[in-house]
């Protein structure tokens, strides 16, 4: 089974030129300012542009406002809007007619019970995002990219309800097994690929994608 990539919160050219030229299908551009991921327009309408025509650029907002939202569609011309806050079925569709984008909303999980709840996002998002809840306790823990995974059997049994993404502490020596653990048909890359917060390592991105799309 060969897995699609998205290499998240992305900030240099050489970085995105890693994840191009490796082949992932989705670049994420951040603008959630406590982020050491956050990118600015001006930075993020290049990488955007850069990446047109090759993989579909991803804007990642944490329950934003209509400005935000207003200011990052008509600058950048995101291919797709991801939501990563605590944003309800509601604002997510409202997002997604708003937009005119499909819309990937983000689950935090920690046990099946968040999996299920998920559920409810089915017909406001496009796309499910199964991504890590923040370690309790944890006050300086960002809505995602904390570099730790959830329990994937968790997942037993999702991908026969709708299209989702897998994230949550992947690394690329652990993808391969989540992937086949959980059947999810793409995963989601932050943390894993970094050797500090925030600054990408290309030959981290190129090893991650290569085990995520080798075939068993």
């Amino acid at each position: 089974m060969s897995v699609k990539v998205k290499i998240c919160g992305l900030r240099s050219m050489q970085a995105l030129d890693a994840a191009l030229d490796a082949g992932a299908v989705y670049i994420g551009l951040v603008f959630y300012g406590p982020s050491p991921r956050n990118v600015d327009i001006e930075t993020a309408q290049k990488l955007a542009a850069r990446a047109r025509g090759r993989a579909l650029s991803v804007a990642l907002l944490v329950d934003p406002d209509d400005s935000q939202i207003d200011a990052v569609s008509q600058a950048v011309n995101p291919d797709m809007i991801q939501l990563h806050g605590s944003e309800p079925p509601e604002r997510v569709a409202e997002i997604r007619e708003r937009t005119g984008r499909p819309v990937m909303k983000a689950i935090k999980v920690a046990t099946r019970d968040d999996v299920e709840a998920g559920e409810e996002y089915r017909a406001a998002a496009d796309i499910i995002l199964y991504d890590a809840k923040a370690p309790e306790g944890e006050a300086l823990a960002l809505p995602g990219g904390n570099g730790v995974p959830f329990d994937w059997q968790t997942l037993a049994g999702v991908k026969k309800s709708g299209k989702f993404m897998l994230s949550g502490g992947l690394d690329p020596d652990n993808v391969r097994t989540a992937a086949e653990l959980t059947g999810a048909g793409v995963v989601d890359v932050s943390s894993g690929v970094e050797r500090a917060p925030g600054e990408k390592d290309p030959a981290l991105i190129r090893r991650f994608i290569a085990a995520a799309k080798a075939k068993k």
